[in-house]
């Protein structure tokens, strides 16, 4: 064990070595005190200007800046300006040291360092995860202060002496690392580009709204896919290696997950034939209400009385669906209604196309008709049939205000409604056995009469 540990304690006997020597030389002098005096001057300068024309400038970006371009560049300009100011001040330090022919290396690498900061924190304002921007902004700075002072060499070839081996393939510390940084980049990056191209095609006034679902999904899920096999191959991992291996996962998956991906592909068919898309009335499994929005294992069908079903998209695919707008929004309306076998049934047709005058909803063309369906056991069967074009907005509020005026209509037009009679024939020799209640108590039934 201790023979194992002897080169890396070596190692880092070497590394200490180093900074030692780096220390005394570069630090602790004189000179190197004068300028670290002279940067935390500037800085402090930096700070007491910025403060008064900070207010100032937020006030002018308020008041002048109308477009985004312009409010984006003062925002970064307000977040970064402090850090100008100290660069300006420190490169006249520096001058000044040059004047005086001695090396201003400490206000260079302070100057460079906060130049790599203003475009990190530049960086930063575009990721969307401010926490995750702020974590590898700290990261990145990190080293480039490292490459700056000269100690990253040292480092990297330390972190590449910590590795192991897993069959062919060498994995170090170094390359972990690298491909952890690299992987949280290229994930940020295809998230930014998979945004903007949500934006751009949801702008495209040619394109269908399914149709642009289904564009934005497929280049959401293109951008992170390379975004990972670029992570994985930053690594050290020979993606031909897991073929066999991805096959035998993606069966597995395939079994154990059917019924999810049905869901997918069937989502995926109805983006593409537009059969049902968001908008849209429909009718499905006794649910009526408006497509709110087509998902990837599911649909939103939203109805008039509040409640969300999120319906699997398989359903669409095999059960039968009723799309009240699939190439039309004009729907056609059946109200029946029926009139004692007494009334005047032309003048109760005509009372039932009048009945529709003066509503806003229905449909003027193709006009309103009334007609006489059948003779039923107790009442002459009428139908009104009317159109609309707001399906959405409800079917069963428009019927009822047709109906109110019908009722109306009929009562002061004298058309009587029927309502169900039975007559009861009593042969001769028949009996019927009648008892009378009074106050709850039943009393003996009379015997049977004839007739």
């Amino acid at each position: 064990m201790e023979q194992e540990l002897a080169p890396v304690l070596a190692k880092i006997s070497e590394i200490l070595q180093f900074l030692e020597g780096w220390l005394r030389s570069n630090v602790l002098t004189w000179l190197t005190a004068a300028q670290w005096a002279a940067a935390l001057l500037a800085l402090l300068l930096a700070l007491a200007v910025w403060r008064i024309v900070r207010p100032r400038l937020a006030r002018w970006r308020d008041a002048q800046a109308h477009t985004p371009l312009s409010r984006g560049v003062l925002i970064g300009l307000d977040s970064t300006g402090a850090m100008f100011l100290f660069i300006c001040l420190a490169q006249v330090g520096a001058a000044v040291f040059e004047f005086m022919d001695y090396s201003p290396w400490v206000l260079d690498v302070v100057s460079q360092l906060t130049v790599a900061g203003i475009v990190l924190r530049l960086l930063a304002f575009a990721m969307p995860n401010k926490a995750l921007a702020r974590s590898t902004a700290t990261v990145v700075w990190i080293f480039v202060s490292l490459q700056i002072l000269g100690l990253l060499t040292p480092l990297t070839a330390f972190l590449d002496k910590l590795s192991f081996t897993l069959g062919s393939s060498r994995f170090t510390a170094l390359g972990a690392f690298k491909g952890l940084v690299l992987a949280i980049i290229l994930l940020q990056a295809a998230a930014m580009l998979s945004r903007f191209a949500a934006t751009r095609i949801a702008g495209m006034r040619g394109v269908s709204p399914s149709v642009q679902v289904l564009l934005g999904k497929t280049v959401k899920v293109l951008l992170f896919t390379v975004a990972i096999l670029l992570a994985m191959s930053g690594v050290g991992i020979d993606l031909t290696s897991l073929a066999i291996f991805s096959s035998a996962l993606g069966v597995g998956i395939g079994f154990g997950l059917q019924t999810i991906i049905s869901n997918y592909v069937a989502g995926i068919i109805l983006l593409m034939d537009r059969s049902i898309k968001p908008g849209d009335t429909i009718e499905v499994g006794g649910v009526f209400g408006v497509v709110s929005g087509v998902y990837g294992r599911f649909s939103s069908v939203k109805t008039r009385d509040g409640k969300e079903y999120l319906i699997p998209n398989e359903q669409f695919v095999t059960n039968e669906v009723i799309n009240w707008t699939y190439s039309d929004t004009d729907v056609r309306l059946r109200i029946p209604v029926g009139v004692s076998y007494g009334s005047d049934v032309d003048k109760a047709l005509a009372l039932m196309e009048e009945s529709t005058k003066g509503l806003k909803r229905i449909l003027t063309s193709p006009a309103p008709r009334a007609l006489l369906m059948g003779f039923g056991d107790s009442s002459v069967d009428l139908e009104l049939r009317a159109w609309i074009a707001d399906a959405r907005d409800g079917v069963s509020n428009i019927k009822s205000d047709v109906l109110r005026r019908i009722w109306k209509s009929f009562h002061e037009n004298g058309i009587e409604f029927p309502f169900p009679q039975r007559d009861v024939l009593l042969k001769p020799g028949s009996a019927l056995a009648v008892t009378v209640e009074r106050g709850g108590d039943k009393d003996q039934p009379e015997e049977p009469s004839d007739g």
